[in-house]
């Protein structure tokens, strides 16, 4: 572990008080973008995920987004009413279904798709491409060094344990 001096503490402190009011105006700005097509963030989440990936099993679509079980088979349900989406049978696994996005469905979300995109360019219009080159590196940076913090620590503790 790094020891920090009083001044990088405060700085450390600083940074992630900045990064979470920095997300949470922007994910506001882009629940706002998604209420203003009269839909939740559950059901936008799955429109754009089979819009973007294709046909998906239900426990795939449950497991990316940690919506439970129970949840996801509402938010289909009212999805499929509204004739957005519709499920077919998995060739080989009758067991299974996939989740697909409908001629309807698709349509709908080419006609919203680009003005949310867009609300998102306008949101971060604020820094340059050069700077949000720079800000990926460096906050895949940070989260790939929490995870490897986190395994390290994982397997040290198994290797404790034998």
């Amino acid at each position: 572990m790094t020891e920090r001096d009083k001044e990088g503490i405060e700085l450390d402190l600083r940074l992630i008080r900045v990064i979470r009011n920095m997300v949470k105006e922007l994910f506001g700005s882009m629940e706002r973008s998604i209420d203003s097509f009269d839909l939740s963030i559950e059901t936008f989440q799955i429109l754009e995920f089979l819009y973007n990936k294709g046909p998906h099993p239900i426990q795939k679509i449950s497991d990316t987004f940690s919506i439970p079980s129970g949840s996801i088979t509402y938010v289909v349900d009212k999805l499929e009413k509204k004739g957005f989406v519709e499920r077919l049978p998995i060739p080989g696994d009758r067991r299974k279904v996939n989740v697909v996005l409908t001629g309807e469905g698709r349509s709908y979300f080419d006609t919203i798709f680009p003005t949310h995109v867009q609300a998102i360019s306008d949101d971060l219009s604020f820094v340059t491409d050069e700077e949000k080159h720079e800000l990926i590196v460096l906050l895949k940076k940070i989260g790939y060094g929490i995870k490897n913090r986190q395994s390290d620590a994982t397997a040290q503790e198994d290797e404790n344990k034998s």
